[in-house]
């Protein structure tokens, strides 16, 4: 079984989400490193979750730590392929540890990012699009496709069961980037929206 296109599961804070997405091929496992995050794991709870998971990169999200802070940090967790963060200057600076980088981005400051669209394919940075609307406007939808041309793009807004497999089919899309959630006790776990935008994803055998 594999998906139509690459998905990046943000967050991640327990071993049923990990196992679950695991066994649904998705290509990314994100943790949150940062210390005061709600969903921080620590270098303990990281081995925990992924000495489980096989065959799946893992990235490490941050907001606003500084990058001598995170490639400190990253020396407990070395199993991290992928660096996120939500500062462009502090993945520049990452750029050393040949390690792959994701830019968090509200979508609606995509505007912004058309003067730095050489800076980050030069290092070579996804963009990773995100928002708190549930649906993508036309504005939207012009300023993502424009950007779908020239980088790579984890779409994580505007995402549902009703359209995900259609979204899927943007030329160009890199892939999604989908929210994990909160256990509802251990190994009790909500499923149902995850759970249907990956089936929607499905390829048939």
């Amino acid at each position: 079984m594999a998906l139509k296109t690459k998905v990046k599961i943000n967050r991640i804070t327990n071993l049923t989400d990990a196992r679950y997405c695991s066994g649904m091929y998705v290509d990314i496992l994100g943790f949150s490193l940062e210390e005061g995050s709600p969903h921080c794991i620590s270098p303990t709870q990281f081995q925990e979750i992924t000495g489980w998971i096989s065959g799946i990169d893992y990235a490490a999200e941050f907001s606003d730590l500084d990058a001598y802070s995170i490639e400190r940090l990253l020396a407990d967790y070395p199993s991290i392929t992928w660096i996120e963060s939500e500062d462009l200057d502090t993945l520049v600076q990452l750029a050393p540890l040949e390690k792959k980088l994701i830019y968090r981005v509200k979508i609606e400051a995509l505007d912004t990012l058309l003067p730095k669209i050489e800076l980050l394919r030069e290092h070579e940075i996804t963009l990773h699009v995100t928002s708190t609307n549930k649906f993508l406007t036309i504005d939207n939808e012009s300023i993502i496709n424009k950007l779908l041309n020239q980088l790579n793009i984890f779409l994580g807004a505007g995402i549902s069961p009703a359209n995900a497999n259609s979204l899927s089919e943007l030329p160009g899309l890199y892939g999604f980037a989908l929210d994990s959630g909160d256990e509802i006790k251990p190994g009790l776990r909500d499923f149902d929206q995850l759970a249907a935008i990956l089936e929607s994803l499905e390829l048939e055998d």
